[in-house]
């Protein structure tokens, strides 16, 4: 049986707001991340209208696990070390609405790991943060100080200093001194005409 990995349940607020100004002649609606927080038994996972009005709507996401592994200790490590630690939230649009009258934002994965972001981000999604509590930044530096191992750098020779071998792969020179003969530009060699 596997061993357990350090989890954390969590749910995913998505906010949708009127945009306002110039944008909104393009798009009068966005979705953002509100906030994420700590799940509770009465959340269940199906996503809940929290409240909408004029202004917009806040939808709640419930059933997401957060879980630490080992071999992304240094994703971690990058996310604690910021000025402001966060949680990354990836979330989509519904192709066809489910829970509303429209497609609604749904949350796909939330991490604590810089690496995953980034690598979310690198495949075109949407990922957007908010800041994580003291508590959970807390219990993240915990699982670093136990798991994360500062990768040893090897210092690469500078490419000057390599061996030089022809095309063949056989040992080649390089000479500074001047050659004298022809083609040296010398004039050295050469026949008079005259």
């Amino acid at each position: 049986m596997a061993a357990e990995h350090p989890a954390i349940e969590v749910a995913v607020i998505l906010r949708k707001e009127r945009i306002e100004g110039a944008m909104s002649r393009w798009q009068t609606w966005r979705w953002v991340l509100d906030d994420v927080v700590p799940q509770e038994a009465g959340f269940g996972s199906e996503p809940r209208l929290l409240y909408q009005n004029d202004s917009g709507e806040r939808w709640l996401h419930g059933g997401y696990r957060v879980e630490l592994f080992q071999d992304d200790a240094e994703g971690y490590q990058l996310n604690a070390t910021t000025p402001n630690p966060c949680w990354f939230v990836l979330w989509r649009m519904e192709d066809e609405a489910s829970v509303a009258l429209d497609p609604i934002a749904r949350p796909v994965a939330v991490s604590l790991s810089y690496i995953d972001a980034s690598r979310w981000l690198d495949a075109q999604e949407t990922v957007e943060q908010v800041p994580a509590p003291a508590h959970v930044v807390q219990w993240l530096r915990e699982f670093i100080a136990v798991h994360y191992q500062p990768e040893v750098r090897r210092v690469k020779r500078p490419e000057s200093f390599k061996s030089l071998t022809d095309r063949f792969g056989n040992p080649a020179s390089v000479s500074t001194e001047k050659r004298h003969g022809p083609g040296d530009g010398s004039g050295a060699g050469r026949r008079r005409h005259g």
